[in-house]
């Protein structure tokens, strides 16, 4: 087996930046390339295009200021247009040494976009190529539109192709610019140029109209292509670019015999840090970056880990700096819930177990969001709940709030067969249900003890669907009685525990 390198260069800045409603700031931009630099180790990166505003040339001023300081300066890659002087003096006066010039790949764009002719479009293109190396610049060449100019006028390609062997540039690159191309033509198309050119360096820059960005980056790599262009998150234009994550991950789990420089370790954090700076939010279950890619729903899946991994593969979370998770909901079975209890150092019997996983369920039909950090308060609520019997039951309940008006509640409640009802009124939602329940309670000729202590609790992070754990503290005989209830409404597990505390009085 032959081992090549093939070179990645990131376009987030550049390409990726044209996510509508997108824009960096210098100093995110400054921050996104170090990162893409020195942690994730990517080849190359394409950080603007030359004179489109104010800010893109203070951003790159930054990048290649830090650049050129930290020994990047040759890896900042930066797009330019074939304009004579203008993109090669603006190059100049950022600093940047790296130029990705910008030419017609298609005839359908040369004819209809610049109405020039092939020969005075080559002849403008000699002449900036001419300049940029006058001014020791780099020059890599786009075809734009290339993948359409294979499909319809294949003859001018290869004619763009044969002028360009002849001119001092380091790379060609490939872009499917509005991401029509299959997998096979993406094969068929990169293997018949870099058969031609054997001795050209080739770059593969896929879009993502079609979903198919990923598939064409396995056949552009399988046809010989040298380089990528990827972007973090797969930001880009329309439906953006192949993802950066993603195809790494498929480079190095299916094709053995490429090596890249990128670090796998660092994805994740680069990911959520372009997330946050772009503003534009990651799907759960986005493969490698996503929030869920690494949770196990399912309770068989669970229990197929447990015994013997059944469930793993290749992509593992810890390649990426992430860890597996269990998933608690309506699916939940006992080994999804015992690997979490397993986590937070918690062993229950089989018998408290079930309720436990019983309860999870329950809270999951009623589409509650259940986390780990509940898990505690949920143990805690079943095994108090547990220990009482249920003689007095709190059937229905009605509670309202309304601006400038006293809240009321509605309360029904059964003792055994009798049946109750009473509405009353009060401060809050919670003192109008006490004050219909005192009203019962006054026919029933039962003095309710006195609330002296009301605790509410939610486990870490302060979610507004977390789980309240309420704590009532009530004064029976001078003896203190507590009673917990649980529930996402603070004011409906305040009447939990107050249920809990009537069938122990």
């Amino acid at each position: 087996m032959t081992i090549r390198n093939i070179e990645i260069m990131d376009t987030t800045l550049r390409d990726g930046e044209q996510t509508s409603g997108v824009s960096f700031s210098a100093s995110e931009k400054l921050t996104i390339a170090q990162l893409l630099l020195q942690e994730v180790k990517v080849d190359r990166i394409e950080v603007a295009s030359a004179r489109v505003s104010e800010g893109e040339f203070q951003a790159v001023e930054k990048i290649t200021a830090w650049a050129a300081e930290n020994g990047y300066l040759d890896k900042v890659e930066v797009l330019t247009f074939v304009d004579g002087l203008s993109s090669v003096d603006w190059m100049i006066k950022t600093g940047a040494k790296v130029m990705n010039l910008l030419t017609k790949g298609s005839i359908n764009h040369l004819t209809h976009q610049l109405r020039k002719t092939p020969a005075e479009h080559f002849e403008d293109i000699r002449k900036v190529i001419e300049l940029a190396v006058s001014k020791d610049i780099l020059v890599n060449v786009y075809l734009e539109d290339w993948s359409n100019g294979m499909r319809n006028s294949k003859e001018y390609v290869f004619q763009i192709l044969e002028f360009l062997s002849t001119q001092p540039v380091k790379r060609i690159m490939l872009p499917d610019t509005l991401g029509v191309l299959t997998p096979s033509e993406s094969y068929l198309f990169v293997k018949e140029i870099v058969d031609k050119y054997p001795d050209h360096h080739f770059d593969f820059h896929a879009h993502n109209d079609y979903d198919l960005s990923i598939a064409n980056v396995m056949e552009a790599l399988r046809a010989g292509a040298h380089g990528l262009h990827l972007t973090v998150n797969g930001m880009g234009e329309r439906a953006g670019n192949a993802p950066l994550a993603s195809t790494i991950a498929v480079i190095n789990d299916f094709h053995p015999e490429i090596i890249t420089s990128v670090n796998e370790h660092s994805l994740y954090t680069v990911s959520k840090i372009v997330e946050t700076f772009s503003g534009l939010r990651i799907p759960g279950n986005k493969p490698i970056v996503g929030e869920n890619v690494f949770t196990q729903t399912a309770g068989i899946h669970a229990d197929g880990d447990k015994k013997n991994n059944l469930y793993f593969s290749k992509l593992m979370p810890e390649r990426f700096a992430r860890l597996r998770s269990y998933a608690l909901g309506k699916t939940s079975g006992k080994a999804n819930i015992e690997n979490n209890l397993r986590d937070l150092g918690i062993t229950l019997s089989d018998e408290d177990l079930k309720k436990v996983t019983q309860r999870i369920i329950e809270l999951g039909d009623r589409k509650e969001a259940v986390t780990q950090d509940d898990l505690p308060y949920i143990i805690s609520d079943v095994l108090d709940s547990s220990r009482i019997q249920e003689n007095v039951k709190i059937i229905n309940y009605v509670l309202t709030h309304s601006k400038n008006l006293k809240p009321s509640a509605t309360l029904q409640i059964s003792f055994g067969d009798e049946v109750f009802e009473e509405s009353a009124q009060g401060d809050g939602q919670y003192d109008a249900f006490m004050n219909a329940l005192k009203k019962i309670y006054v026919k029933k000729k039962i003095e309710l003890p006195m609330l002296t202590d009301y605790a509410v609790r939610i486990p870490p992070g302060g979610k507004t669907d977390a789980l309240c754990e309420t704590i009532i503290t009530w004064k029976i005989k001078n003896k203190d009685l507590k009673t917990r209830g649980l529930d996402s409404d603070q004011t409906v597990s305040a009447i939990i525990a107050t249920q809990k505390m009537l069938n122990l009085i």
